[in-house]
Order: structure tokens, then sequence, then C-alpha cells
């Protein structure tokens, strides 16, 4: 389990950390329409998968908006964004924001990608901020869990590894 703090307190991540090497374990999300999206939906695609606790906070937005500029520009990458916020909100802040280049999911029914990841925050019921990509073949080519969940990821490092992803 990778240790997380959030606003310099400890929590409780929930699942397993998962490393470079390991096989990416499929999951449940709901789309902004409403529909159930899995890992299996990219399949034969490199994904980069930005977890983020809320789009609604000053970080979280930063990094989606950061990805959703960098998606152009990466060729053969589907960049994700999940976070616990309602389809709803994350379709509205979309909207104003003119996110258009990457997928905003929400793992807010089940929590499924959270355990799945070992990045659901048992105290918050939010998923910890962290950075996966995953290949073509759905091994995980790069993993972050961002140790103080208000920080940012390091953003070059995981660009990078989307970049050399196949």
């Amino acid at each position: 389990m990778a240790n997380v703090t959030f606003q310099q307190e400890p929590v409780t991540l929930i699942g397993n950390e998962l490393k470079k090497g390991d096989q990416a374990p499929d999951f449940t999300v709901v789309s902004n329409d409403m529909k159930d999206v899995s890992l299996s939906d990219y399949k034969g695609k490199v994904k980069l998968i930005s977890v983020v606790p809320s789009l609604d906070t000053g970080v979280c937005a930063e990094q989606t908006k950061k990805f959703n500029e960098e998606a152009d520009k990466i060729d053969n990458v589907h960049v994700l964004t999940i976070s616990m916020d309602l389809p709803f909100a994350q379709t509205r802040w979309c909207a104003a924001n003119g996110v258009k280049n990457l997928d905003t999911l929400s793992d807010h029914r089940d929590a499924d990608f959270g355990e799945k990841y070992g990045n659901l925050i048992k105290e918050l019921r939010l998923l910890a901020r962290s950075i996966f990509v995953v290949d073509s073949n759905d091994k995980i080519t790069y993993a972050e869990y961002v140790s103080e969940v208000t920080n940012h990821p390091d953003y070059d490092a995981a660009l990078e590894a989307a970049r050399q992803a196949e």
C-alpha cells in the first residue's frame, strides 16, 4: 500500500498498490452520459490514466487542464481522468473549462477503480492523486501515487512514459 497524506495527515488507501510491470486490472466506471466504461473499452490503445480527488479543486483542475492540452500532442495515447465526481459535475466542469481532448470518468457508484488500483481513500471516499500509464497490452508502464494528495504529480515523467509506451 502506498503511503499517502491528505493535508499532511496520513490516510488509509483501500486496495493494493500497483507497480510498473503489473497487469492493469479491468474496472468499471461511469461516463458522462451515464454508461458503464471499462479498461477493456480502450483495448489496444495506450492509456494515460490521471486520477484526481475532485475536478472542482485547484490542483485537480490544473492537472486535468495540463493533460487535456498534452493529449493533442501525444500520438496514439488516450487520456482518461477518473474522479469520484458525479458525471453531471464532470460534464459541467469540462464545458466551463474547454476540456475536450480526454475522457472524464466517474468512480462514484462502486469505487471499483479506486479499490482495484489501490487509491481509494477510506476516510474520505475520494481517490488519491495518482497517474498510471497502461500500454496497448494493458501492462502498467508507469505508476505514481502522489505522496501528498494536495501536491501535483510528476507531469514530465508521466508524459514521457506515455510517449514511450506501445
